[in-house]
């Protein structure tokens, strides 16, 4: 196996055995750090010292990316103007902080036979919704309730950034 000291250096290839008493003249342990490599690299190091800086990087990892949730807004096919702007407003906020929003358009009883009304109402909403969202899921209808799914639209910083890249 290749053996690395505690200072970067390479030791060189040796024996499961030397690299073990190199280990424990230094008062070290030896980690295995690339068992799948042909020959496997073993690291001189402080286990301890070793399993808290991996616990760091994870810990640094989780606090960088940010979960997506789907928020959920409630609509009727018949409903009030001001309600719906509510809904929107509240929907445009959610966009704007990240999140996805699936939209549930729910029917009751003779609502039914008035599909149209639902479609109608998603295209509505999508309209005030032109420059903080984009359908990632067209409305389809499942059991007695109307969804459609929108994504958080790119940022402009963003999308510049990415072109510089």
């Amino acid at each position: 196996m290749r053996v690395v000291s505690e200072t970067g250096e390479q030791l060189g290839i040796m024996t499961k055995g030397d690299a073990l008493k190199r280990a424990q003249e230094a008062g070290m342990d030896l980690v295995l750090v690339a068992p799948n490599i042909n020959p496997p690299v073993a690291k001189i190091i402080d286990f301890a010292k070793f399993k808290f800086q991996q616990e760091k990087r994870e810990q640094e990892s989780k606090k960088k990316s940010k979960a997506q949730e789907i928020k959920e807004v409630r609509l009727t096919p018949f409903m009030a103007e001001n309600d719906l702007m509510v809904r929107v407003k509240r929907a445009k906020k959610f966009l704007v902080d990240g999140d996805k929003v699936r939209f549930n358009v729910w029917f009751r009883g003779r609502q039914m036979s008035k599909k149209q009304f639902g479609y109608d109402l998603l295209k509505k909403v999508m309209t005030e919704l032109a420059g903080a969202g984009a359908v990632e899921q067209d409305a389809k209808f499942r059991g007695n309730v109307l969804q459609m799914t929108v994504k958080p639209a790119e940022r402009k910083n963003e999308q510049t950034n990415k072109s510089s890249n």
